[in-house]
């Protein structure tokens, strides 16, 4: 992944991306305010945009159309079972949440209790809520490093989640995180079933494996 240096003076003005491979990470000298990471990332759409514990910040490609359909899917199924169920909220992809270490980021779908959720006050709900969903969901697409996402899984953990899935399209498989305990993989699985805080919540996968080629 490439470094580049971006000054305070223009930290919150569109950055020039051209020719430069992504994702990007930008190291700014004084890092990104709340409000500042806000209007840098409504500047530079359609780019998604994450804060590092260290302030450092990543720029990652939107997804293809392929990637896109995976995405809402997912996110669809855990946004209507959470509305049945009523025991708290879902987000998409566009959501970030500032997490105890420091760093800023952005599942492709989470689920947050309405307890918790509701303790936030509507300034925290408004900006980045300052806090790690229960259970989150990351889906990996073409554009993504698979060893990348792994370690990101792993920072969800360290920072609170309880569950949390990584389905891979690309490879075919889907891995099931939970703190403390080893990762479980499935290759190609036809359902998966939330536990812990999701108990009840399934999702059939599958429409997101690749077809096999003889």
């Amino acid at each position: 992944m490439s470094i580049v240096e971006h000054t305070s003076e223009t930290r919150a003005l569109q950055f020039n991306l051209t020719g430069l491979p992504l994702p990007l990470s930008i190291r700014p000298a004084v890092p990104l305010s709340d409000e500042e990471l806000m209007r840098f990332s409504e500047t530079n759409k359609p780019w998604k945009i994450e804060r590092n514990k260290e302030g450092e910040l990543t720029v990652m490609t939107p997804v293809g159309g392929l990637g896109g359909t995976h995405e809402v899917l997912i996110a669809s199924e855990l946004y209507i079972w959470a509305r049945t169920d009523g025991r708290g909220l879902a987000f998409g992809s566009n959501t970030g949440f500032n997490l105890p270490d420091g760093s800023c980021l952005s599942p492709d779908a989470a689920w947050l209790s309405l307890p918790r959720w509701n303790a936030l006050t509507s300034e925290q709900q408004i900006g980045y809520p300052p806090l790690c969903p229960e259970f989150i969901i990351e889906v990996r697409s073409q554009s993504d490093s698979r060893r990348l996402l792994d370690l990101k899984m792993q920072l969800w953990l360290e920072n609170g989640a309880q569950l949390a899935w990584l389905i891979d399209p690309i490879d075919g498989n889907a891995s099931i995180f939970h703190a403390g305990v080893p990762v479980e993989a499935l290759s190609r699985p036809e359902l998966l079933q939330g536990t812990g805080p999701v108990a009840g919540f399934e999702l059939g996968t599958t429409r997101l494996w690749p077809i096999a080629t003889p």
